[in-house]
């Protein structure tokens, strides 16, 4: 058995209604390693949980996988609002919130996230950065004044599997995307922050400033 089945046999199964979207996002969508997946998925969910935030932002939704993790631990009468910018991927998203009653409490918007995050009004407790990974950069910048001091801003897709040190990647736009991300972060004392090596990379952002 290698690491990762170990690592997800000994997690918390998913859901029937996660099973289900992984299932039906490997059969009709391209890119499915996109998903956030098992593992992953548990672990946004706890640090929801952990939190208890009121009002949590998501930055790339796909087909609707990682919102339901995070929606696990909002608190009473809390809302998550999710971005997707594929609009071809609307239907199926609506449907998976629809299966799940965590779905009541998210709201889909779907259109070009830096347009979208100046429409919004915070404070978000908690924000989860995993959509183009050119403009991550942006987001953050976008988002830091809707977090309140203490808040919490999640990255995805930091290491992006090994790219971010590999010298085969200094044109990827991509990747250079993301290798400004990092320094940016590390350099910000606005900021604490780790990279937790967990799948493609996880950065866990608090603001202190």
């Amino acid at each position: 058995m290698i690491l990762e089945e170990y690592i997800s046999t000994h997690s918390t199964p998913e859901n029937d209604i996660l099973a289900s979207i992984t299932r039906e996002t490997h059969l009709h969508v391209l890119n499915p390693h996109m998903l956030s997946g098992h593992v992953q998925g548990r672990v946004l969910s706890m640090i929801s949980h952990m939190l208890r935030p009121k009002r949590i932002l998501e930055l790339g939704t796909f087909t609707g996988y990682s919102a339901l993790c995070l929606a696990e631990g909002l608190e009473e009468g809390g809302k998550l609002v999710t971005i997707e910018h594929n609009d071809e991927l609307e239907e199926m998203i609506r449907r998976n919130f629809a299966r799940s009653p965590l779905g009541e409490r998210i709201e889909l918007r779907i259109g070009d996230c830096i347009l979208e995050i100046e429409k919004l009004e915070g404070p978000f407790d908690l924000v989860f950065i995993d959509a183009d990974k050119r403009e991550y950069c942006a987001y953050l910048e976008m988002v830091y004044p809707l977090v309140p001091v203490g808040g919490f801003i999640l990255a995805d897709n930091t290491l992006w599997d090994g790219h971010i040190i590999d010298p085969a990647y200094d044109k990827d736009k991509q990747t250079l995307g993301l290798r400004a991300f990092n320094d940016h972060v590390a350099a910000d004392e606005r900021f604490e922050q780790v990279i937790l090596p967990l799948r493609d990379g996880l950065t866990i952002i608090r603001k202190v400033k």
